[in-house]
């Protein structure tokens, strides 16, 4: 079925649930208030549906080849590219100065999910740009922002970010790349680099890449790291493309789904680079590119949801089988309960993201670090909330679909397959959880128990209006106050880490409830308020099952040793 772009939908999730209106009521974003952002979504859904959707099919089954050295993109991602980069949906917020928009992340964020539900392999690639831009916009030097950063806004060149080696996954501070400085300003940069997504192509003129090596006087671990820009062709003196680096595309990846994205393992031969950031201060800049796409990465998650919603909805409303009112599968009870259950975790992730963009504008706007704490607390939650949610909705998906889900043929399963990486890449959802109840509660979980009391003070509010959906937001929220008070008096670390992914859904859960109760309020007698109600009565108990989950520390994890867990 054709993808329809659901501009309404962040239209009133921007107007009456994540507080969209104190972006456009500060001075640094007053220029985009209500009719600019219905402006700018309506242009951008466009482009998706008409531009980008049709690519899907295409990009899964003609995916990116290498041949002879060179890479090959599928059938019309060239076309693709182009109409992002003319629309300037790569720049929207980066610096005015440098060519970008200037626009709210929140903006971004909208047209990065819609984009990911029109082609999510393709959207892979401004992506990756939009990281570099921000690494760049905050710790390159003057020259290299004045060369680079007009380019990667406008398209001409791509961005990409190269981190993890065979033996350094996760841990990235035992990265092997080596640096050595070649006394010109320049650096000699040596290492192999893997699952680089868009790590070439064949439509933008350079690709330019961030990677993380480590100078001859670096110490061992993280804090021995530094950052450089690497090129593939080395920019002359008019800043245009010149001679190739020594760098090169290996080989690329044979993946489960993102066929149309190259996967690819990059070899670094005394590629000439240049230094981002401090020296031995590397974590610190490309964690600037990489909290950026973790945001991306989580509407990416809530982009496939909605494809997959659409697609199975519409697979429901034709699909004829046994008697029902409507004569098709969608009158049948366990199919609208597939349904509504994709609709209202949909709803709540997509609001979970935005309201973590809308903290990320308030912040740049205002400086406030409050609004920075609340950004960072919602980001691991959005990550892995959106990107969850995303896996969920498009394996129920195949299953509303039936036998038919299963077959290629029908598009069901590409949703299923092309998501499933979003939960593994940019920090796995178990790393997430892990930074959420560690980093992200060194304030003793005074964020946390502030973002509850506003949830608290709305289902207040709303006691008078929908009593019946208010008192479980509340009570949901007051157990998750505690177990956050539990969490944050734990001294082993290793009892919090144990219950971390179980507590980080238990509140998105429960920011789920939240988000409904607003679009509920806005809308008492609607549609609205009837899946706030599903969601509430049916998805927000189960917070309380994964709470007890999170406070059941470490020690039964390991009651079975590893030879047990082999045996029978």
């Amino acid at each position: 079925m054709p993808y329809r772009a659901p501009v309404s939908e962040y239209e009133f999730l921007f107007r009456h649930v994540v507080g969209y209106d104190q972006v456009s009521e500060t001075a640094r974003f007053s220029e985009a208030d209500g009719d600019t952002v219905s402006a700018i979504l309506t242009e951008a859904g466009k482009m998706c549906e008409e531009v980008m959707a049709p690519m899907q099919r295409d990009g899964d089954l003609h995916p990116a080849r290498l041949e002879n050295g060179v890479l090959r993109t599928p059938p019309g991602f060239g076309d693709g590219w182009k109409a992002i980069a003319e629309g300037g949906w790569i720049g929207m917020s980066a610096p005015e100065d440098h060519g970008g928009m200037g626009l709210p992340m929140a903006l971004t964020t909208s047209v990065n999910e819609m984009m990911s539900a029109a082609c999510l392999s393709l959207q892979l690639a401004p992506l990756m740009s939009q990281g570099q831009i921000e690494a760049l916009e905050h710790h390159a030097s003057d020259a290299l922002k004045a060369l680079y950063l007009p380019k990667l806004i406008s398209g001409e060149w791509s961005g990409t970010m190269n981190l993890t080696e065979p033996q350094a996954g996760s841990d990235v501070g035992a990265l092997s790349s080596k640096v050595e400085p070649n006394g010109d300003g320049t650096y000699a940069v040596t290492g192999q680099k893997i699952y680089i997504s868009w790590g070439d192509n064949d439509f933008a003129d350079n690709v330019c890449h961030l990677v993380l090596a480590r100078l001859p006087d670096g110490v061992s671990g993280t804090k021995g790291i530094s950052l450089f820009l690497v090129p593939k062709y080395i920019p002359d003196d008019n800043g245009n493309p010149g001679k190739a680096n020594s760098l090169k595309v290996v080989s690329l990846e044979h993946k489960m789904g993102l066929h149309g994205s190259p996967t690819c393992v990059m070899q670094y031969d005394g590629a000439t680079g240049w230094l981002v950031g401090e020296e031995h201060g590397g974590m610190a800049a490309m964690f600037t590119m990489m909290n950026n796409a973790r945001l991306g990465v989580g509407g990416q998650g809530v982009g496939v949801a909605e494809g997959a919603y659409q697609h199975a909805l519409a697979y429901a409303l034709e699909r004829k089988q046994g008697r029902t009112p409507s004569g098709t599968i969608v009158d049948h009870a366990d199919v609208r309960r597939m349904l509504l259950e994709m609709k209202a975790d949909l709803f709540a992730a997509r609001a979970i993201l935005l309201a973590c963009a809308v903290a990320i504008d308030m912040q740049t706007a205002t400086g406030e670090g409050d609004w920075a704490a609340r950004a960072a607390l919602l980001t691991p939650i959005a990550k892995a909330f959106g990107t969850d949610t995303g896996i969920r909705v498009a394996e129920t998906g195949v299953q509303v679909h039936g036998g038919m889900g299963f077959i290629e043929e029908t598009g069901a399963a590409q949703y299923y397959r092309d998501v499933r990486v979003t939960a593994i890449y940019e920090g796995t959802n178990g790393i997430q959880a892990m930074d959420l109840v560690a980093r992200k509660m060194m304030d003793g979980g005074e964020t946390a128990c502030r973002l509850l009391e506003e949830i608290q003070k709305q289902a207040e509010r709303a006691r008078c209006i929908l009593p019946d959906l208010a008192e479980p937001v509340w009570q949901a929220a007051e157990t998750l106050r505690e177990a956050t008070e539990w969490l944050v008096s734990q001294g082993d670390m290793n009892d919090r880490f144990a219950g971390a992914v179980p507590y980080l859904r238990a509140f998105a859960r429960v920011l789920g409830g939240h988000y409904h109760l607003a679009a509920a309020m806005a809308d008492k007698d609607g549609p609205r308020a009837a899946l706030a109600r599903f969601y509430i009565d049916r998805l927000l108990p189960e917070h309380a099952s994964l709470l007890t989950h999170a406070q059941a520390g470490a020690a039964g994890l390991y009651a079975l040793g590893i030879d047990d867990l082999a045996g029978a």
